[in-house]
């Protein structure tokens, strides 16, 4: 379901554009449709009154909480069940953020993500979207909304952009703390400039060498650093928002001194944060995070060098539960329940 097949119904209706603002801002905000300091009767058509219990109910439905996971840094990873029985992960952050899904599954297959290593399964729709922060606003306060989750935004583009558009004028977001997180697309530069609400903007990089990158992000679009630097820069100076460069730290892969130079030759003077992630360890998976010390020092001597870096955990990381583990393993055990049940047949 869309944000725009919400807007459809409620016109179908009767309702007039700002019937439509209050219903949709109540629901992103996670607010009974009934409360306020107006009476509903009387200013809302009788028709639309009459249909928001039910519409209520399914949109609470389009993301229900299957699962929590509490960490000790103040995060809580949410496995999402959607409306057809798919799942999805949400994370709580500290701070009143909250990191989104955009679809389930992903297509760009990075070889140290776990999400990827299943493909794309479908995309979500923009309401599916915005289900997930109404959802978090039942359990607390959301005051940033990062589409970091599992799925590629740019390859969902127009449901992402519909979802921010509602998150950024009725959700009570600021502008700036919605954030578009991207391996790179040329679409994404085409079109948030010219958006109403335009979100900030985060960037896997991951390595400063081409053929590195091309290895580890295996079927993202053929960005070069340097080129995806330059058109980062183009939309921080349009914007006013400084770039948010991602680096999951992967021990023996981009953590050398190499890369430090790397990172100072492309981001000297420019625009931008680079947010250095160690890596969450996966079973299975060949890649291990550095040393927590080794982490450090690469921050510190970017910092010496005049590149502003944060060192940032991954969410959950002490319950083992990095993107798409959760869903991977609620799928495990459904299959395991399965072979018990076949077996006892």
């Amino acid at each position: 379901m869309h944000v725009s097949d919400i807007r459809q119904r409620l016109r179908v209706l009767g309702a007039g554009p700002k019937h439509e603002e209050r219903v949709l801002r109540r629901w992103a905000c996670a607010q009974p449709q009934d409360g306020g300091k107006r009476r509903l009767e009387d200013f809302m058509p009788q028709a639309v009154r009459a249909e928001l219990p039910a519409l209520t109910a399914e949109l609470s439905a389009l993301a229900t909480l299957q699962s929590q996971h509490a960490g000790d840094d103040g995060s809580a990873r949410l496995l999402v069940s959607l409306h057809d029985g798919q799942t999805v992960e949400s994370v709580l952050l500290p701070r009143d953020g909250l990191c989104v899904s955009t679809q389930v599954g992903c297509a760009v297959g990075c070889v140290f993500c776990m999400t990827g290593t299943g493909g794309l399964l479908r995309q979500l729709g923009s309401a599916e979207i915005v289900a997930q922060v109404a959802l978090a606003r039942t359990l607390r306060p959301v005051k940033k909304v990062v589409f970091m989750g599992m799925g590629e935004p740019a390859h969902n583009l127009d449901a992402v952009l519909d979802a921010i558009h509602l998150l950024g004028t009725g959700g009570a977001i600021g502008h700036k703390n919605l954030v578009f997180s991207t391996v790179g697309d040329e679409r994404v530069f085409r079109q948030l400039p010219l958006q109403r609400v335009k979100p900030a903007l985060a960037l896997s990089l991951h390595t400063s060498k081409a053929d590195l990158r091309a290895k580890l992000l295996p079927r993202a679009p053929r960005f070069d650093p340097d080129e995806l630097v330059a058109a980062g820069e183009a939309y921080a100076r349009a914007t006013g928002y400084p770039i948010q460069y991602q680096w999951t730290l992967i021990d023996g892969v981009n953590d050398g001194d190499d890369e430090i130079e790397g990172i100072v030759r492309l981001l000297a003077g420019k625009y931008a944060l680079m947010n250095l992630i160690p890596y969450n360890a996966v079973d299975g998976m060949p890649w291990q995070r550095p040393s927590w010390e080794r982490a450090a020092l690469m921050a510190r001597t970017l910092h010496r060098r005049g590149i502003l870096s944060k060192l940032r955990q991954s969410a959950g990381q002490d319950v083992d539960a990095g993107c798409g583990q959760l869903r991977a393993r609620a799928a495990d055990g459904v299959t395991q329940a399965r072979r018990i049940a076949i077996r006892a047949v």
